[in-house]
């Protein structure tokens, strides 16, 4: 039966200076789009990666542990990484005016949803810990509440943790490089396995030229994603799109594609997930 194409192919990702960077030239038409239409689904991450697991968009920004539960509907788009290389999802507590060491593992860590990369990550550093699902942008509130004893932050937390009166208790991106000498892989974009070759293979024209027309037109694309910068002055939104829109993000290239094998290979020997499938990479 031939596959037809659809009037508005949905597009799914997050609310995040750096998710509305790399996908401004699409949705402000500052490129060619070869007749396509797309349909910005803003969402969570979480929700984003269990609306994979049902395959409900064309094209979704997910976490890289959540692709290990879709590699059966969709592949992963070699552009629109994001990457910590060095840096990534930290764990904070409230500031301490005493110095001590924490122990992680009796601590109750709220995290932002047991899919993200984020949460695989945590679970590699520590092992088995407790936990309880917060939504991202409540983990800081929470914490201070009491409700939990520390947090897992991602996204624009990463920068103001400090000015919101909390401490980094360890930076996952940083334990991540020293033990493995690789980029800790976070998110990437996915494309529809039953979306025909020559198609996404547009789809992925269109979003390598977004992601280059952003980098080349920074100002306007990050005054663009001001709007979804929670928290942030231009320049530390324009710093935290630098951190997460680079080199890795245009393409994985090697050392990226080495290190998204090693993250869920890990985990898969740690039996945080089943063997996972092969990665396959749209060309």
């Amino acid at each position: 039966m031939m596959w037809r194409v659809p009037e508005v192919f949905s597009l799914g990702h997050s609310p995040d200076p750096d998710d509305a960077f790399m996908f401004y030239a699409i949705a402000a038409n500052k490129i060619d789009l070869r007749g396509y239409r797309f349909e910005h689904r803003l969402e969570d991450i979480q929700t984003l990666n269990e609306r994979a697991t049902r395959g409900e968009l064309h094209i979704s920004a997910i976490s890289i542990h959540a692709y290990a539960y879709v590699a059966d509907k969709y592949a992963l788009l070699p552009c629109g990484a994001s990457m910590g290389d060095g840096y990534g999802p930290i764990v904070i507590r409230k500031r301490s005016t005493v110095s001590n060491d924490v122990d992680l593992r009796r601590c109750l860590i709220a995290v932002p949803g047991k899919m993200t990369s984020a949460f695989l990550a945590l679970r590699l550093y520590l092992g088995d810990f407790k936990f309880f699902v917060v939504p991202f942008d409540q983990i800081f509130e929470t914490v201070n509440r009491g409700d939990a004893d520390a947090g897992l932050i991602i996204h624009e937390g990463q920068l103001t943790y400090e000015k919101a009166g909390f401490e980094k208790v360890v930076d996952l991106g940083e334990w991540w490089k020293r033990e493995t000498d690789l980029p800790l892989p976070l998110g990437g974009n996915v494309i529809r396995n039953d979306i025909p070759q020559d198609i996404r293979c547009d789809l992925l024209a269109i979003m390598r030229e977004s992601i280059d027309f952003g980098l080349e037109h920074r100002d306007e694309a990050v005054e663009h994603s001001m709007p979804y910068a929670r928290d942030m002055n231009k320049r530390l939104a324009d710093k935290f799109i630098g951190m997460y829109v680079n080199d890795f993000t245009r393409d994985y290239g090697e050392k990226g594609r080495a290190a998204i094998r090693r993250f869920l290979g890990e985990a898969e020997r740690a039996g945080y997930i089943d063997d996972p499938a092969k990665i396959e990479f749209v060309e």
